[in-house]
């Protein structure tokens, strides 16, 4: 008997490998696929502007990564004894006006800097509903709990999104021509929107998603959405919120992304790159013991072989811990 229902995942044609820099943005969920891919030691930027859900964020973003856009006073608020961006995550906050800019801008810089030879982006759009600025009509990333009379909530059209994403694309091409597109919808459900919306701005970040990979070869679609929601289909793999996707479920999907999205070779390396990762987050009771010590040299060597094998990556943390864990005898 079939547990669960199947679904056919294309990959691409070439797939990644660690030669290969990633440039993730978009919902929450884009940081657990970043995180995990970070993890195995692939060169990656996520998310200069912290998490963005809705497609007229992300692409506002990435377009000012293009130019790219220098930030200015003009560009900030004041409230709750903090300077913010409308266009930013309040982890870019502060009660220095100052910083709150250096930040800013030294982030637009890596980004556009990155995103100029980057081989893949990973778009993970997360929901339809925007907001903007009741009185100037702009659009913004995140409210930062300011009144929400300040603000009108919009549903964004198929018609719009799909636009929006378009010209952005169309942007992205001009700017770093090699560079492969991989959408995926979040499977984070908000439910402060309700069931029912939720669903509607889903099905609309879904048709204009699947529109752009269907009229361009440089871009496709991963189904982290149908994964969690189609096949998993259980309240036990996400969180007490029963809106976030838990450590299972996200797990589930990543390696449904490795599976048809990495070269067979670079499977096998990443496995050697976890072993030696975990070694390395390994903290034990007794760390002069023989069988330790035996451990930490090991585990040393395979940190060299690795780095000899892959130069193009750093491991000089993990070399550097692991030649002070030696105690001589």
């Amino acid at each position: 008997m079939k547990w669960m229902a199947d679904i056919d995942i294309k990959g691409p044609e070439n797939k990644i490998n660690y030669n290969h820099s990633l440039f993730l943005t978009g919902s929450c969920f884009t940081e657990h696929i970043g995180n995990c891919l970070a993890d195995y030691k692939f060169p990656v930027l996520q998310n200069p502007n912290g998490i963005l859900f809705d497609p007229i964020s992300v692409c506002n973003s990435l377009q000012s990564y293009i130019d790219p856009k220098k930030y200015t006073t003009g560009d900030l608020f004041y409230l709750n004894d903090l300077w913010q961006s409308w266009q930013h995550h309040s982890m870019f906050s502060s009660m220095d006006e100052q910083a709150v800019l250096d930040t800013i801008n030294q982030s637009q810089q890596r980004a556009h800097l990155f995103l100029k030879k980057a081989d893949w982006m990973i778009i993970t759009l997360g929901s339809s509903f925007s907001y903007r600025l009741h009185e100037e009509r702009t659009p913004v990333a995140n409210c930062h709990r300011a009144p929400a009379q300040w603000f009108d909530k919009h549903l964004t059209g198929i018609e719009e999104i799909t636009t929006r994403l378009e010209e952005t694309i169309i942007k992205l091409k001009d700017f770093n021509p090699r560079l492969q597109i991989i959408f995926t919808i979040s499977p984070v459900r908000h439910l402060r929107d309700g069931v029912v919306d939720n669903n509607r701005s889903k099905a609309r970040l879904i048709e204009a998603v699947h529109y752009m990979a269907g009229k361009y070869n440089h871009c496709m679609y991963f189904p982290a959405y149908e994964l969690v929601i189609d096949v998993l289909r259980d309240y036990r793999f996400y969180d007490v919120d029963l809106a976030h996707p838990n450590y299972a479920a996200t797990e589930f999907v990543f390696e449904n992304f490795k599976e048809n999205y990495m070269e067979p070779s670079t499977l096998k390396l990443m496995e050697e790159v976890k072993k030696m990762v975990n070694a390395y987050r390994h903290r034990p009771f007794n760390p002069l013991t023989t069988p330790h010590q035996n451990f930490i040299k090991n585990s040393l060597l395979k940190a060299r072989q690795l780095q000899q094998q892959l130069p193009q990556l750093d491991f000089s943390d993990q070399i550097d811990y692991f030649n002070q864990s030696i105690v001589e005898a």
